[in-house]
């Protein structure tokens, strides 16, 4: 199953939207760029929010919006799920009262209420004003609301933007539960690169209203073309499994394809899925394991790319067993252990470095 979204937006003479892409309809495509560049705009176009919008949205088979053959379905009709960046919920209702406005939107009976409540520990704030919410917690009760209308789909803008650091940590959790447990696809609209990595799939970066790249996340994030695998900020990402609990240390052993990574994964349980998020500069490389090392982590890999980022640095793409890792090195360092494509190598990643 797939998006196709084909839509124009002219909201004034310096702005306009033009985006015609075909995207899976699976998983989480992040909808990326810089403030401005028509991120909310196309979420409201795929919502029926805008009502100069022109061209085609179809979810699968199910036809949206297509003006060759005047099929325009309401915003109300689309069985979309949407969460803004501030929530949308009502003020004059308690919690329950906006998660019971959901539910009664339900077109069948597929979501279990008191599933829901407790995946996303809403329990203890029932019965409280939305007012009375801290933002973290008013994200959960509007992603809870969305899910009990049973969408098709899930539209999220910027649902994180308004928290801070550590609230948006906590909230991590949280959605990717959702999107694992009731696997509805979702267009996820952030400026944040780190949002994009620890949540997306799929990545579509616009800029000016125009689709830069897009393709799978991973390739995204580590192609030199892209403009996101250079500067201090590159990343990429490794998913892991938890194997053991933390020890006395307070590390969590997690399975990376056949190696085994410690990282304070404190709040995880045996068996569940993590997404570590490792900045380039946080890897380092050597020919050999070192015997005694401070860094715990140590990934075999195989040089795929490397190019020049900075007067003195280097950014090289490794191909692991399964999955892509960028390093951060000096340019003499890369002269030194004369790394070129296909040469094998050994990523070394601190415990304490994982976003």
């Amino acid at each position: 199953m797939n998006w196709t979204i084909d839509q124009q937006v002219s909201h004034s003479s310096t702005f306009q939207l033009q985006v015609n892409i075909t995207l899976p309809a699976t998983g989480c495509t992040v909808i990326f760029g810089p403030s401005g560049c028509g991120k909310t705009t196309l979420l409201r176009c795929v919502a029926g929010l805008e009502p100069q919008a022109a061209g085609r949205v179809i979810l699968g088979e199910k036809i949206l919006q297509d003006d060759q053959t005047r099929v325009r379905l309401p915003a109300h009709q689309r069985h979309l799920g949407v969460v803004f960046q501030t929530g949308g919920l009502f003020p004059h209702m308690d919690v329950e009262g906006n998660l019971q406005y959901g539910r009664a939107r339900q077109s069948g009976s597929r979501i279990a209420y008191e599933e829901l409540i407790q995946l996303l520990d809403l329990s203890p704030m029932l019965n409280r004003r939305t007012l009375d919410l801290s933002g973290g917690e008013r994200q959960r009760v509007a992603l809870a609301r969305a899910i009990l209308t049973d969408p098709d789909a899930l539209l999220l803008d910027e649902p994180l933007a308004s928290l801070d650091r550590t609230s948006r940590h906590a909230i991590f959790p949280y959605l990717e539960r959702l999107q694992r447990i009731y696997n509805r696809p979702s267009l996820y609209v952030t400026h944040s690169l780190e949002e994009a990595a620890r949540l997306g799939d799929h990545l579509v970066m616009l800029g000016e209203g125009k689709v830069v790249t897009q393709g799978p996340l991973a390739s995204v994030l580590t192609d030199p073309t892209s403009g996101l695998a250079s500067g201090s900020e590159a990343c990429s990402y490794l998913d892991t499994t938890v194997t053991h609990p933390p020890d006395e240390d307070g590390l969590s052993q997690l399975a990376l394809d056949t190696t085994s990574l410690w990282l304070p994964a404190e709040s995880s349980t045996v068996g569940d899925k993590v997404r570590i998020l490792v900045k380039a500069r946080d890897v380092s490389l050597v020919m050999e394991p070192a015997s005694v090392s401070s860094i715990l982590n140590v990934v075999p890999a195989v040089v795929e790319e490397l190019w020049q980022d900075g007067p003195a640095r280097m950014m090289v793409r490794l191909q692991l067993e399964k999955g892509l890792l960028l390093a951060a090195i000096t340019k003499r360092s890369a002269t030194h252990m004369g790394l070129v494509p296909g040469r094998k190598v050994f990523a070394q990643i601190k415990s304490m470095a994982w976003l």
